[in-house]
């Protein structure tokens, strides 16, 4: 057995309307199944997501929208200094090149402004506003920011600065007085999608600005919606679609030169290459340094200045890294010693030093290990206060939980499964303590067990080139469309072994009847000294195309891996006991020693987990449910092997079996070994056996000890007297047979064992377990099935 790391859940869709689907589209089953899991359910909507369609709605259906467009037009005939107010990550940098490309398009008199994280923190804040005043500034623009800024907005209209915020965070209970606010998610809002993040509301504000769908920003627009994980469905596909599309053909001199830096070629750029190349570089911008250089780096029309700082971001993306990788250790043990999970359904830390910037990336690893919803805080002492940000896990919205803890929070905001905050340090143990509670309601055991969402359970011969090429129709993944996750159950391992440098990735053939494929588990090595190669293995993963010597075929990228039935691990013929814990995982495991001279050879770090069985009454008390049974020694007999297996399920069984000697190849007397042996004695008369048994032996090919066996089974059986190494029939001897000879039955027995556990094969010990554990789980079932 091997456990799975997350909860499989295969998402169920309605059969019939898959059917149909799949016949009005002219699509495999498995597409259609996808699409409906998808909730596109009808013919009209499935086609629109499949094939497109190149109409985004009417930007003034956006409230406020007419207002901030006259305003805005305004400025620019008057030349008035209009300043963008941004937010220094993904979203925030593209939201600000999108507008000032649009306004400096415009004519306009532009300028933008990304706070700095450390000094001011997110959105906006009072003294940046009256800076922007004295500089003669009449027009403020948030873009990706401002929703919450009520006391920001009072001070532009106290200051006299008109300001129009444009945002798609969630709209508090109260929203700031401004001069329009461009949201699609006002409670009011009539706008057909909800769902844009922040440079898709820039996008939206360019579109009425321009009278024309920006198409050239597109590449500017995917970047932010992909980065802020939006849902991507309805506008925001259109975006992606469109946006990835010109971003392969891009003439931007800025995003070309950190493409080529990070080695990306333009043809193969897919919404991958902004999650994992072109946001981490602008994010690690804008928390380590100040945001500006991003923006710049867009704007820039210089091809040398595109290269240095194309470099630049590229450099502090490797020092990001390196920041995050010791913060992450340190919050680790600051878990581990402090706030363990046993105590904390929600993680709550913070040290000093910490780098602001950062700790979201460390939160997000804080979640993927432990699987709370986790808060990391960097402390200023010096200020009183504490700064950070915050990562969810499913069942526990973090806006609405930390909008509960308000009156401490004087600065939040964000997702149901991220936030940021500012609180006092005095203020941090009261969060822990409110936000702890509300988990404790809120949550049940299972909602701590991490959840992976299928999509299909398939079979390998449903598996071909046409249905993964069929798939990609479905891209760009993302939010509400993420990569098609599927299951295959039972599958027989053909081959598998470790890969990589580090033998740490698994590479994998399976198949069924006449259907194989090959798999890759990327750090996921370990896992192959864990399953049997005789073990079935279900695992789940992403279909994909392998190419390679010009040969496509079907491949799978397994996430993840379960062996259901229990397994068993063949180590039979081990030289040395103190070699049978190198393949054994240390968790939950049980070495059985069944001769007490061998306990000895147990290590010393061993022993806690080393039980020595006397008899069948210790073996039939022994708990192996879900256990890994290791089997140090050879059994006395196969009855006390059954009655330690029997009526329990163990995980794994480790077959050592360790034995000094055998008496296996050690020649076992027939009947006509006893026959001849029984007239030579008749003949010869009393015999010398430590002068001549040596060579009687030889002189038939058998050993010593055979003479000496079938001695001593004559003497057990009283045909023979033996006296001081003489033996000699005994006169009137009664006929018996020789299984009445205890040596006899004790030596049939010895070989039978041996036989049937030490040299059979893998097939024959895994089928005799098999019948007897098997035997267990058949009583229990029936059992439970009455009950």
């Amino acid at each position: 057995m091997l456990k799975s790391k997350s909860r499989w859940i295969v998402r169920s869709s309605d059969h019939n309307l898959v059917k149909l689907l799949a016949q009005e589209l002219k699509i495999t089953p498995l597409v259609a199944s996808l699409l409906v899991n998808r909730g596109l359910e009808t013919e009209e909507s499935a086609r629109c997501f499949l094939f497109g369609k190149d109409e985004f709605h009417d930007p003034y259906l956006l409230k406020g929208m007419d207002i901030g467009v006259n305003r805005i037009r305004e400025a620019i005939e008057r030349q008035e200094p209009i300043l963008i107010f941004g937010d220094y990550d993904a979203d925030g940098v593209s939201s600000t090149s999108v507008l000032m490309i649009t306004l400096r398009e415009l004519g306009a008199n532009v300028q933008f402004y990304i706070p700095n994280r450390f000094t001011e923190g997110y959105g906006p804040n009072e003294s940046a506003f009256r800076q922007a005043a004295e500089n003669g500034i009449k027009l403020i623009i948030t873009v990706d920011t401002g929703i919450s800024a009520l006391h920001e907005a009072a001070v532009a209209k106290e200051i006299g600065i008109d300001l129009i915020i444009t945002d798609h965070h969630e709209p508090g209970p109260v929203l700031p007085e401004a001069l329009a606010i461009i949201h699609p998610k006002l409670p009011d809002s009539h706008y057909p999608f909800r769902e844009l993040a922040g440079v898709g509301v820039a996008f939206k504000l360019a579109h009425a600005l321009y009278g024309e769908v920006p198409e050239h920003l597109l590449e500017i627009a995917v970047i932010g919606t992909i980065a802020d994980l939006v849902s991507l469905k309805g506008e925001n596909r259109l975006i992606a679609k469109k946006g990835l599309e010109k971003l392969k053909a891009t003439n931007n001199i800025g995003i070309k030169a950190i493409l080529k830096l990070a080695g990306v070629d333009p043809l193969s750029i897919n919404e991958e290459t902004i999650g994992f190349t072109l946001a981490p570089r602008i994010n690690a911008v804008g928390r380590l340094e100040d945001a500006d250089l991003a923006v710049q780096l867009i704007l820039t029309k210089d091809p040398e200045e595109a290269q240095h700082l194309a470099e630049e971001m590229d450099a502090l993306n490797k020092t990001r890294q390196a920041i995050v990788n010791a913060i992450t250790a340190e919050a680790i043990e600051e878990v581990e010693t402090n706030y363990p999970t046993e105590s904390n359904k929600v993680l709550v830390i913070g040290r000093e030093g910490w780098n602001a910037g950062v700790i979201g990336i460390v939160a997000s690893r804080l979640v993927d290990k432990y699987y709370r919803p986790t808060i990391v805080l960097n402390f200023d002492p010096d200020k009183g206060v504490a700064k950070g940000s915050a990562r969810s896990i499913a069942g526990f919205d973090l806006f609405k939980n930390l909008s509960a803890c308000r009156e401490i929070l004087p600065h939040f905001g964000g997702h149901p499964m991220a936030a940021g905050m500012t609180l006092k340090l005095e203020d941090v143990a009261e969060l822990r303590t409110r936000l702890n509670t509300l988990a404790e309601e809120q949550l049940t055991k299972a909602d701590f067990v991490p959840v992976t969402y299928l999509d299909e359970e398939i079979r390998l011969e449903d598996i071909s080139l046409s249905t993964v090429e069929e798939m990609s129709l479905l891209s760009p993944f993302g939010m509400d469309n993420p990569k098609p996750k599927v299951l295959i159950n039972n599958a027989a391992i053909a081959s598998m072994r470790k890969i990589g440098s580090e033998q740490n990735h698994l590479k994998v053939l399976v198949n069924e009847a006449d259907a194989n494929l090959d798999g890759v588990g990327f750090g996921l090595g370990s896992l192959v000294d864990q399953i049997s190669p005789a073990s079935k293995i279900s695992f789940i993963g992403e279909l994909s195309i392998n190419e390679w010597n010009n040969i496509r075929k079907p491949q799978i990228f397994i996430h993840d891996i379960a062996v259901n039935s229990w397994q068993l691990f063949d180590y039979r013929g081990q030289k040395r006991i103190s070699t049978i814990a190198q393949s054994v995982p240390a968790e939950n495991r049980k070495f059985i020693i069944f001769n007490k001279e061998h306990l000895e050879k147990m290590s010393p770090e061993l022993m806690a987990d080393t039980i020595y069985v006397q008899d069948i009454e210790e073996a039939k008390a022994l708990n192996c449910n879900q256990v890994n049974i290791v089997l140090v020694d050879f059994p006395p007999s196969k009855e006390i092997l059954e009655v330690l297996l029997k009526g329990k399920q163990p995980a794994r069984v480790y077959a050592y079996f360790y034995k000094q000697s055998s008496d296996f190849f050690s020649t076992i007397p027939t009947r006509d070994h006893f026959k001849w042996f029984y007239a030579f004695l008749v003949k010869k008369g009393p015999i010398d056996l430590k002068r001549y048994g040596e060579d009687i032996a030889k002189h038939r090919g058998w050993s010593q000890e055979t003479i000496n066996f079938m001695s001593k089974v004559f003497s057990e059986l009283d045909f023979v007297t033996i006296n001081n190494g003489f033996i000699s029939l005994k006169p009137g001897a009664q006929k018996r047979d020789l299984s009445d000879s205890r040596t006899y039955q004790t030596k049939q027995k010895q070989y039978a064992l041996e036989r049937d556990l030490l040299f059979s094969s893998f097939q024959e010990l895994k089928g005799w377990f098999d019948q007897v554990i098997q035997e267990s789980v058949e009583t229990e079932e029936a059992i439970t099935e009455w009950i």
